[in-house]
């Protein structure tokens, strides 16, 4: 039941990612700044289409390179994950959640990035010093997802342990 949770929340952050990335590509001029002086100026800059073609393959590698794991546990294919997470023990229900999930967290991160260098970049919309508090969620929904999995692997273990997988 989780993992349908997981799932929809993952499909919902894609589709979170792709209006948010159109939206400030669509805004953007010539050049993305992502770095500013004090003064507010750019520093560091990065041509549109560069913008596009790297954040667009950096969000696919993740995406395919995570939902690996998961995809080999649902599709029963690989037999050493089948038994340690056969169908019906609730370790892999969470597991599977907490990959769909952990994805959709890092779709939700990149989204946050993106917003912010649409802010840097287009001043006159947004203020990026209004944007702060937005861009330290992103490690704090790191290491509470990362907490989880360790969580999850003690809960694993210790049922190995006993022998009742």
């Amino acid at each position: 039941m989780y993992t349908r949770f997981a799932k929809f929340f993952y499909f919902l952050s894609i589709g979170m990612f792709l209006f948010v990335f159109l939206y400030a590509y669509a805004s953007m001029p010539d050049f993305a700044t992502y770095e500013q002086n004090s003064k507010g100026l750019p520093v560091k800059q990065l041509g549109k289409e560069s913008f596009f073609y790297i954040t667009v393959v950096i969000f696919f590698v993740y995406n395919v390179l995570l939902i690996i794991p998961g995809k080999l546990i649902e599709m029963k294919n690989n037999t050493s994950l089948q038994r340690i997470f056969p169908v019906g023990d609730i370790y892999r229900d969470r597991i599977l959640a907490w990959i769909y999930s952990f994805i959709g967290i890092l779709n939700v991160c990149t989204c946050i990035m993106v917003f912010y260098i649409h802010s840097l970049t287009n001043q006159n919309e947004i203020r990026s010093s209004e944007y702060n508090v937005f861009f330290y969620i992103v490690p704090i929904l790191l290491v509470v997802w990362v907490m989880a999995l360790l969580f999850l692997l003690v809960g694993k273990m210790k049922q190995v342990k006993t022998g009742t997988v």
